[in-house]
């Protein structure tokens, strides 16, 4: 229990730059507050201490909005940023240098029963407001970005954003130290490809474009029809 307790200090001095001392995270962090409360729960879990395990997290729940059920796997290294809003649902694995921002849901659907909930392993990032839903595998290194929510499996090392989440990068090598959470929208790449589209087509139709046109000739004729009325 010390030995992923220290593990998980050191990943918040690592992994957030705010960070200016070790009793700084200890005394003001609520994620590594509710991680060392958590890794106590579970001790007493597994030793079939049940009532007085989810006693300790219910209140830890109450002073830091996040809510971990005391009979979830999770690893170390674990890096919970701000934390206020998470849920981790009972059957619940975590791997090692997991960081979950805010408002991040690890749950299930509703209908699975035994293992319901999700597996997240090594150095994955699961962004703020992400939900991840269901007995799903979250590979190695992989993204889930803001806002996501992931209702199957994700290969290692790829990116995921969207509703539902899509994968929409793979790479055949690790992220290294990377903590951005600007991750690519489908969404509006597909727009403007469709953009571009439509934009060639009125050209070769010879389609006259007005102001409010995606043509590429949209400005040339926006200052045709101002020449105009000046004349």
């Amino acid at each position: 229990m010390i030995k992923e307790i220290k593990a998980d200090l050191q990943a918040a001095l690592e992994k957030d730059p705010a960070a200016k001392s070790k009793w700084e995270v200890i005394l003001t962090y609520s994620g590594f507050r509710v991680l060392v409360k958590y890794r106590i729960a579970h001790w007493l879990y597994k030793r079939k201490r049940t009532f007085l395990a989810r006693l300790i997290m219910a209140r830890a729940k109450k002073h830091t909005g996040i809510e971990i059920h005391p009979a979830a796997v999770i690893g170390h290294g674990i890096f919970i940023d701000h934390g206020s809003g998470i849920v981790i649902g009972e059957t619940t694995e975590i791997g090692n240098n997991v960081t979950i921002y805010q408002g991040v849901t690890l749950g299930g659907t509703g209908k699975d029963v035994g293992k319901r909930h999700p597996t997240i392993e090594d150095d994955v990032m699961v962004s703020a407001g992400a939900k991840v839903l269901g007995p799903v595998v979250i590979g190695k290194g992989s993204k889930i970005g803001a806002g996501s929510v992931v209702l199957k499996d994700v290969p290692p090392y790829c990116t995921v954003v969207g509703v539902p989440g899509r994968v929409v990068k793979m790479h055949g090598k690790k992220y290294v130290d990377e903590m951005d959470q600007k991750l690519p929208d489908p969404i509006l790449d597909e727009l403007n490809r469709l953009n571009k589209r439509i934009a060639m087509l009125e050209d070769q139709l010879g389609i006259h474009a007005c102001r409010y046109s995606i043509s590429q000739n949209a400005e040339n004729q926006e200052q045709n029809d101002d020449s105009q009325k000046d004349k």
